[in-house]
């Protein structure tokens, strides 16, 4: 009688094992590494709120920085794959090449990358392949654009200055786009290389030397640390500014043109929500950008004592006052 007893219980307690070992699997917490967290994540942690994602009960953030330096980001990478986290997710070219370089095992969801396919991210935009998906701020025409917006905003435009960042692929492809459209509307394009804390003496050197009229700024994670400064700078000597980005608009640059950030951080987190849910990255394509945002400061124009067309004002996404 106390051996069949002991049978019951024991096959009882076999046959809870797994039901212990499913519970136990299905209340763990995903960990999404971040690497330089920043205002613009905001839409991201957002989104993924409102697919049930709740800070400490349902998902967990680790964060770490590496300040637009180079040698350190292979270091805050390293960190969180030893962490380990259950998904990275980059902003920009440079955090994803290394994270992609990294880890061949670990989901990584790409946030606002140049060319992930020049850049040797992924095989193409519809198969991206292996571990890595997103989306990129590159689209048609866009170099284009942002220079017929300057012309119409101050038709005697004709020297133009692009910020280079060479340990950033994306902004070198902005700048061969740059280069074509600078010569199809009759400018003269000045790329200046600005890729360290050491070289913003010298870029502001070259500006002045080069007298330019207008500096173009992309959304580098580099030269976004340094913002402050470089809106300073064109308000000093008088020089218009071009981002690509509202935010620094509201910061006081006069124009920007682009990719909605907010937009591509939101799309990101539905990425990473489906990965989390179980589809591999290589099977969600790269996403182009669908919305774009057109924002001027008014007050920075009457500085720089432009009179702007009531037709591009109108239509302007935001107009800051």
């Amino acid at each position: 009688m106390r051996r069949r007893a002991f049978i019951i219980l024991l096959g009882g307690s076999a046959a809870t094992w797994p039901l212990a070992a499913r519970a136990q699997q299905a209340a763990k917490i995903p960990r999404i590494g971040i690497i330089d967290d920043a205002p613009m994540w905001h839409s991201f942690r957002q989104a993924l709120r409102e697919f049930g994602y709740v800070e400490g009960q349902s998902v967990n953030y680790e964060y770490r920085y590496s300040e637009g330096v180079p040698d350190r980001l292979a270091t805050v990478v390293d960190e969180l794959i030893r962490r380990p986290v259950d998904l990275i997710a980059t902003y920009g070219t440079p955090p994803t090449q290394m994270a992609r370089a990294a880890t061949t095992t670990i989901p990584i969801v790409m946030v606002g990358v140049g060319d992930p396919v020049r850049a040797g991210l992924v095989a193409s935009l519809a198969r991206p392949g292996g571990n890595l998906t997103g989306n990129t701020v590159l689209s048609p025409d866009l170099a284009a654009k942002r220079l017929q917006l300057l012309r119409e905003a101050i038709a005697r435009v004709s020297r133009v200055a692009y910020l280079v960042n060479s340990d950033n692929l994306g902004t070198l492809d902005v700048l061969a786009e740059l280069r074509l459209a600078a010569s199809a509307a009759d400018m003269v394009l000045i790329d200046v290389e600005f890729g360290s804390a050491t070289d913003f003496d010298a870029a502001l050197a070259v500006m002045l030397r080069e007298r330019v009229d207008v500096l173009l700024v992309s959304n580098d994670p580099f030269h976004q640390l340094h913002i402050g400064r470089i809106i300073d700078f064109l308000a000093k000597n008088r020089i218009a500014g071009m981002f690509q980005s509202k935010e620094n608009v509201a910061a006081g640059g006069l124009m920007a043109y682009g990719a909605s950030l907010p937009d591509l951080f939101r799309r990101a987190a539905g990425y990473v929500h489906r990965i989390l849910q179980g589809t591999k990255p290589a099977d969600l394509p790269v996403e182009l950008p669908t919305k774009f945002d057109l924002a001027i400061n008014l007050k920075t124009a009457r500085a720089l004592g432009l009179d702007l067309p009531p037709l591009l004002l109108a239509r302007a996404d935001e107009v800051v006052e």
